[in-house]
């Protein structure tokens, strides 16, 4: 079961309880997941859902592109409250390598009425993400960033292309389970590396203004200027 960081079962339990109900598909989705073994960590929480769908009605969220779909969890809750917000004209750009998610994925969005708003994009996300800096140049309202940690850096500057000014970067995993604060493990792991000198580059980074935060895994928040 994926649970943010630091919460035992009785805080998270209480945590749920305090957000609002699941969708029917989100509760359909979190149940398939947890049922894949220790690939089920890859997905979010339900409270980081709920975050994600917040930060989508307070952008106002109509192009949204989301890196790392996996079985459809962040993206689902996205485009539920994007739907409310837009109806037809809200468009969800998905971009994943793996086209097994992509098929998982489309269970759920099927099931929340969404499948319409959803644009696939399969392929190695660095050249998709350059693709979209090109083809959405500055018409995104919020990107939402969960995949190889690695490239994490690659997204943030094509995700300065594809957002508006006022638009927002949401990185998942930035803790990676407290990693990034043990320099031994950040030396020894290409992924800790990247995720810490990310948030180096982007706390100095006058492109943008920022908050890290200890949602989930921990999020990177930034906001285009």
């Amino acid at each position: 079961m994926s649970r943010s960081i630091g919460l035992d079962e009785t805080l998270t339990a209480y945590v749920r309880n305090a957000n609002r109900a699941e969708h029917p598909a989100l509760e359909a989705c979190r149940t398939f997941t947890d049922n894949m073994g220790q690939i089920s960590r890859m997905q979010i929480s339900p409270e980081q859902g709920a975050f994600l769908q917040l930060c989508a009605r307070l952008v106002n969220a109509r192009t949204v592109v989301e890196i790392g779909v996996f079985t459809g969890y962040s993206s689902t809750a996205m485009l539920l409250t994007m739907q409310e917000l837009h109806g037809e004209k809200a468009r969800l750009y998905a971009c994943d390598i793996n086209a097994d998610y992509f098929r998982q994925a489309r269970r759920f969005w099927d099931q929340a009425g969404v499948t319409d708003l959803v644009e696939m994009r399969q392929g190695d996300a660095t050249e998709t993400a350059r693709q979209l800096a090109g083809d959405i140049t500055g018409q995104a309202d919020m990107m939402f960033i969960d995949a190889d940690k690695a490239n994490y850096d690659a997204y943030y500057e094509a995700g300065l292309e594809i957002l508006r000014p006022g638009g927002l970067f949401l990185f998942d995993n930035v803790l990676w389970s407290g990693d990034v604060a043990d320099p031994r493990k950040r030396e020894g792991d290409r992924d800790t590396a990247a995720l810490y000198q990310l948030a180096e580059k982007i706390r100095e980074d006058e492109r943008v203004d920022m908050a890290f935060t200890a949602i989930g895994d921990g999020i990177l928040m930034a906001i285009k200027r």
